[in-house]
């Protein structure tokens, strides 16, 4: 669906230089800190900023290259929005049955109907979480076969998040669609994601999938003495701590049995972003 290939882009204070790819069927997540890059690495997947190096491939072309129905085959939210906030949503369902030829506009009322999202009001008269779940259906209503989206629960509530997570899981039930989502809560690409990749100051620091970053990875935390001792070939980073040392391990099951006297803690994606940025190399 999207290969990305040592891409660069550079703005004043910010360099953005990274690859990553997202294959069919699936969910990758992009995850990192606000200013880490991850809009910059959408609008350059989606053609939107010109690229000062590398090269980017959706369906195998140059996204600036697609043809109209290529591009009616993606769908996208990116944090800037897409309509103007004087509109209805009955005047987006006009406008958006007049641009793609897929939009089904009977689906598009009747998910604004099940999300509580009125077709007559003015989008800027809608609560911020509102217009989350107003951004996500618009850019699946036409069917699309690729589906970008850019921080789509930032500043939302544990329902409403979840809600727009479960549009998401029934958006990927025929098995042949993708997405691409960006987010810097964590928790919710866990449940979502095949494979993550971690951003940081513009280039991609960490990726794995999913379960595997949940099975494998640790975090050990050990005295300066049980420091010494540690066998360190599969310690990815460290950082000190009042106590000694904790430190991160993507082989968290060699250590839970070679040593049972440490803390080995199961690891998680914040653990795993706060040692990547914090900690050092061993």
């Amino acid at each position: 669906m999207i290969q990305a290939v040592d891409i660069q882009k550079k703005y004043e204070g910010f360099q953005l230089n990274c690859s990553m790819e997202l294959e069919e069927g699936c969910i990758t997540g992009v995850v990192g800190q606000n200013g880490a890059g991850k809009t910059t690495l959408f609008k350059a997947i989606l053609g939107l900023i010109a690229l000062d190096g590398g090269e980017v491939k959706v369906f195998g072309k140059n996204p600036r290259q697609l043809e109209k129905e290529e591009k009616e085959c993606i769908g996208a939210a990116l944090s800037s929005g897409s309509f103007s906030e004087y509109l209805t949503l009955g005047e987006v369902s006009g406008i958006c049955k007049n641009m793609y030829t897929k939009f089904n506009e009977n689906s598009f009322k009747e998910q604004c109907r099940q999300f509580g999202l009125p077709m007559d009001r003015k989008i800027k008269t809608f609560s911020s979480g509102m217009r989350a779940k107003a951004k996500v259906i618009i850019a699946m209503g036409h069917q699309a076969k690729l589906l970008i989206l850019d921080e789509p629960t930032a500043g939302l509530d544990v329902v409403a998040r979840d809600e727009i997570l479960e549009l998401m899981r029934d958006y990927m039930e025929d098995g042949e669609r993708s997405i691409l989502i960006s987010s810097h809560i964590s928790s919710d690409l866990e449940g979502l994601c095949d494979d993550i990749y971690m951003i940081h100051k513009g280039e991609i620091v960490l990726h794995e999938e999913t379960d595997n970053l949940l099975a494998k990875y640790g975090l050990i935390k050990v005295d300066e003495n049980q420091y010494e001792k540690l066998d360190k070939q599969y310690l990815l980073r460290r950082k000190k701590e009042s106590f000694g040392y904790s430190c991160l391990t993507n082989e968290r099951q060699f250590y839970l049995e070679n040593y049972p006297k440490i803390v080995v803690e199961k690891g998680n994606i914040d653990e795993v972003i706060t040692m990547t940025i914090k900690g050092e190399r061993v």
